[in-house]
């Protein structure tokens, strides 16, 4: 990469240049004899003008003692390397998610199958149907190695620029949101990684199987230790997650919600403001035409007016009030439901994968024990096989709800642009009933502007100081509710590592009011 060239005089006309070289090679019938103006000569024969009164510059910027931008080289290359390694995760994060779609098909439905005719293959002694089975076998875990791999390197790619971001912020709300995502990343990775052994360990007892090694039993062995180690350790973590999504819940239960108002009481509240402003508009006219008019006790009459226009004024703004809070409550009312909602479907995919995760360490300590016992593992046990079916159905269904849901986000996304589009944002146009469909079906995309981005807008709007464009008009009492609200959703002080008042002083900064939109989009959906 060049140096970037900065100017600081001028550049020469075209032709002073080439007349100078002319007036050199009159004189001597050479080019100058110093080394480096023949040298610049040579530049700009060779790549013209433009060239040269760059090079001519630098070389200025060398005599009179400044050194190169260094910095901006540094920081070019700092960047360069800070894209290159978020193309690698891109990359990694769009082969992941497309080895994840495979990966539930063949963890629901694929090794179920397949482990029953491996048991039936050892119930009835058909060797040819054993073979196939093991090769199947082989095939299967070989992806979900691939997988596990892939998504144990992104985890811990993300975790270090996780790491990378908490330090550089120290504290507040992006500190928490990449503090958080470190810890999470790193656990994913260290799970990962543990699973990628359990799937080579697979992979070696699949194998022995194909080449009816002498040490079948010994690898099985080993193999249904790692996997129902993993499967245990993935269970434990689940129900762990499962106990801090239920505390968050809890701590939400726990606040008092305000009662909503319906469409009735906020249509008389809204007619009540419009008389309000109108008879405001009336008194001043009333006023213009008292100060205008001349006579006995014009004084007098103004005075009168002045008073009445202040008191319409009054009742006026006391009516746009009340519309506020009204509104403002039935706001509350509607994020603290969403917070409750999306902690409680949390609770049940934790669940789920709890219980499965569990079930499927069970089904890897019957192999241990069957191929300690001297038999042929999961393959010949039916108890072993229908552990693993049944681990692999719930986690099969769990992994359908999720991706059945981000799929109908994505199509109310593509469908109807307008429905969570941020207040003074123009949507997209809404797309075709088959362009949405299209879009529902790419499951490697994330969505962008959802209900959760909304609801997070609602929050931060009605938490947010007055400094806030929006948030000035917020009772006291309703943004103290929605601060309470962020501490249950574990987006306090103590958690941003902050005192009460630079908590409070965050919130009414326009500089951080997308780390807190943020923040509070991943507090919604995290344990």
């Amino acid at each position: 990469m060049s140096t970037p060239v900065h100017r600081t005089s001028p550049p020469q006309p075209v032709a002073a240049p080439t007349a100078a070289r002319r007036r050199d090679r009159g004189r001597a019938g050479s080019p100058s004899g110093n080394p480096a103006q023949r040298a610049l000569l040579g530049i700009q024969s060779s790549a013209g003008n433009r060239a040269a009164t760059a090079a001519v510059q630098r070389a200025r910027d060398t005599a009179n003692g400044k050194a190169p931008e260094k910095a901006a080289e540094n920081g070019n290359a700092a960047a360069g390397r800070q894209n290159y390694r978020d193309r690698i995760a891109a990359i990694l994060d769009r082969v992941k998610k497309n080895f994840e779609f495979i990966d539930t098909f063949v963890k629901g439905v694929h090794v179920p199958a397949n482990t029953g005719f491996a048991q039936q293959a050892s119930a009835t002694a058909n060797e040819g149907l054993k073979h196939s089975a093991a090769s199947s076998g082989t095939a299967a875990v070989s992806e979900n190695l691939v997988t596990e791999t892939t998504g144990a390197v992104l985890s811990g790619m993300e975790a270090a620029k996780a790491r990378k971001d908490a330090k550089k912020h120290g504290d507040g709300a992006a500190f928490h949101t990449a503090d958080k995502k470190s810890t999470t990343k790193t656990a994913d990775a260290v799970v990962g990684a543990a699973g990628a052994g359990a799937y080579a360990l697979g992979i070696a007892k699949e194998l022995t199987k194909v080449q009816k090694a002498a040490n079948a039993m010994a690898v099985t062995e080993a193999s249904g230790v790692g996997s129902g180690a993993v499967g245990a350790v993935k269970g434990v973590r689940a129900a762990s997650r499962f106990g801090l999504t239920a505390r968050k819940y809890h701590a939400l239960k726990g606040l008092e919600k305000p009662e909503r108002a319906d469409e009735a009481a906020l249509a008389r509240l809204n007619q009540a403001r419009q008389d309000a402003e109108w008879a405001a508009a009336e008194a001043y006219v009333a006023l213009d035409l008292q100060w205008d008019h001349e006579g006995e006790g014009r004084l007098e009459r103004v005075s009168g007016a002045i008073d009445a226009a202040w008191a319409a004024m009054g009742e006026a703004r006391d009516a746009a009030v009340d519309l506020r809070r009204a509104e403002d409550a039935n706001t509350m009312n509607t994020v603290h439901a969403y917070a409750l909602g999306k902690q409680r479907n949390k609770m049940g995919k934790q669940a789920l994968t709890a219980v499965g995760e569990s079930t499927k360490a069970a089904g890897g300590a019957v192999t241990a024990v069957a191929a300690t016992a001297g038999g042929a593992g999961l393959a010949s046990n039916p108890v072993g096989w229908g552990l693993a079916a049944g681990a692999a159905g719930l986690i099969l269904g769990v992994a359908a709800y999720k991706a059945g849901r981000a799929g109908k986000k994505r199509y109310d996304g593509a469908r109807h642009p307008d429905r969570w589009a941020a207040e003074g944002q123009t949507p997209a146009e809404p797309a075709s009933r088959e362009d949405a469909l299209k879009e529902a079906l790419k499951f490697w995309k994330k969505v962008e502007n959802g209900e959760r981005q909304a609801m997070a807008r609602k929050i931060y709007g009605l938490a947010a100081g007055p400094g806030i464009p929006g948030s000035g008009s917020t009772a006291a009492e309703m943004r103290s509710s929605a601060r309470a609200l962020l501490i249950a959703l574990k987006a306090g002080p103590d958690h941003h590592r902050l005192s009460p008042e630079e908590w409070a002083d965050s919130l009414n900064d326009p500089a951080k009011s997308a780390a807190w939109l943020k923040e509070i989009a991943e507090q919604l959906s995290s344990a």
